[in-house]
């Protein structure tokens, strides 16, 4: 119904802010990382929102970027995720991570967000993996520009080292997806041996 609310912020909560448009002020339901991004009260702001339309009322999502505005459309089409528990799964991981986690079928990375148990992450992997793809240049881009790959990789397929690298990484107790990220982070990781990968993925981790 609405594709962005845009005026002046007028309030923010750690869940919703409120913007006045036009001398109206409307409540949007925000993710933690919305929150931190907004700019202060009284200047300008432009929020990407998801309308929903219930017996008991109309409610607004809204968030700074149009991929995970996506990101959350496409957890409210899995059975068992509303609005509200997509919001958490999106505060506790952004949008790259969890996307990895699914492509990874990492389901306990996504079960650690509020209000997810392992049924509903593992539902989570199994309506979403085929919808995300990792070989996307936006999500290469996304992961570089934060640190979680190295410049040096060009793509995100793992060679045999690298993978056993992830492996003896999921052993030691950490997720599929923080090895992942952690492999990927190494420098020229794709030209190393499994050992080589470990230690150095061990000194990112800790």
């Amino acid at each position: 119904m609405f594709a962005f609310a845009e005026g002046l912020l007028d309030d923010i909560n750690i869940d919703s802010c409120v913007i006045d448009v036009g001398g109206f002020g409307v409540n949007v339901f925000i993710t933690a990382r919305t929150a931190m991004e907004l700019p202060g009260i009284g200047e300008h702001v432009k929020l990407y929102t998801y309308t929903s339309v219930r017996e008991d009322g109309i409610s607004l999502y809204g968030f700074t970027g149009s991929d995970e505005l996506n990101m959350f459309k496409k957890l409210i089409t899995v059975s068992g995720v509303g609005p509200k528990v997509a919001l958490g799964i999106l505060s506790a991981m952004d949008v790259n991570s969890l996307k990895l986690a699914i492509y990874s079928e990492d389901a306990k990375a996504i079960s650690k967000a509020p209000g997810v148990g392992a049924k509903t992450a593992g539902r989570i992997v199994i309506d979403l993996k085929d919808k995300i793809n990792l070989n996307d240049n936006d999500i290469i881009d996304g992961l570089k520009s934060k640190g979680d790959i190295s410049p040096a990789v060009k793509g995100l397929d793992f060679t045999s080292e690298m993978e056993d690298a992830v492996s003896a990484l999921a052993s030691l107790g950490y997720s599929v997806t923080e090895a992942r990220k952690a492999v990927m982070a190494v420098d020229g990781a794709d030209k190393m041996n499994s050992g080589d990968i470990l230690s150095a993925s061990l000194k990112i981790l800790y």
